[in-house]
Parts: structure tokens; sequence; C-alpha cells
């Protein structure tokens, strides 16, 4: 497993990171956010889910909450088990990511890490499952940790559970 420090030592700067950690993401309108994902998820789909200068990513395929629509977010890779989690940090902003309340809505996902694809049903994590989860995650990638001590809410995990062929 491939953690976000290894990838910065090696001088890949994480762009995402950069986002984050400075809070421009939050600053980003909507439509340079969607341009931007679109070039990560083309870039992800074309090298085999390697994007240049990015942390190990999985794609997040899901439908609008509102709109039905299908959704497609790239996401940190935190590897528990057979599954993934998808951490809602935002960077610690005070507010849940858009997707937050898609995986609400429908938690039927698709989930694309290298180059696999794989149905998935996402659970929010609540108490000691969540805190083992949150906990895992920030071994992944330290900074969710400073987002969490950022917000006053509790980041959601959720667990991107595999489905398996009976």
């Amino acid at each position: 497993m491939v953690h976000w420090e290894n990838t910065a030592q090696t001088g890949k700067a994480h762009f995402l990171f950069e986002l984050l950690h400075k809070g421009k993401m939050q600053k980003m309108n909507k439509q340079a956010l969607i341009e931007r994902n679109n070039r990560v998820v083309e870039e992800f789909r074309a090298n085999g889910g390697k994007v240049h200068d990015w942390a190990p990513l999985i794609l997040l395929t899901t439908r609008g909450a509102k709109s039905g629509q299908t959704r497609i977010y790239p996401l940190m890779s935190v590897p528990y088990g057979d599954n993934y989690l998808a951490v809602a940090s935002k960077g610690g902003a005070p507010e849940n990511p858009l997707w937050y309340n898609n995986l609400l809505a429908y938690p039927e996902v698709t989930v694309e890490v290298g180059n696999e694809t794989f149905a998935a049903t996402a659970k929010l994590l609540t108490g000691d499952e969540r805190a083992q989860a949150f906990a895992k995650a920030i071994t992944v990638f330290a900074p969710y940790a400073e987002y969490q001590k950022k917000t006053d809410r509790e980041i959601p995990v959720f667990l991107l559970e595999r489905h398996t062929n009976a």
C-alpha cells in the first residue's frame, strides 16, 4: 500500500492535498471543480488507476440524491480489509461533501481501484465502528486528523462494502 507521505517524499506533489490543506477546495467554483474531477477521472481510467502527482485514489460512482443522475468522485484510497472507506472530510469544512447525501439516498455504488471495478454498498459507520475506521484512515492519510480538528462536525466515514458473487 502506498501512503500519501511516500508519494510526497518522492517529490510528487499531490494537488488534492494542496487544495484541501490550503482551504482552496471550498473556494473553487462548482464548474472548476467539475472540470478538475473530469480530468482526474479521465487520467485515472487511462492509466490503470494512477493519476500523475496524486496520492492513490479510488473512483466512487453514485447517483445524485436529488437528480438521480450518475456522479463520479475521485477520493483518497483507504483500503479496509477487502473493502474501502470513503471519508467525508471535505478538508475539514463545516459541511459534508456533496457525495455524502448521495450515499445516504442511494447506497448502491460502484468503486474503481486501479483496473478493478466492483459494486458495493455504502454503509455509514457510527460509534466504535466509525472510530476504528477513522483511525485507519488517518494512518493512510494523516491530514484527516487535522481536518477533524478544524470542524465541529464529526467527519462521516462510509464503509464501501464489496458485493460478493454468490
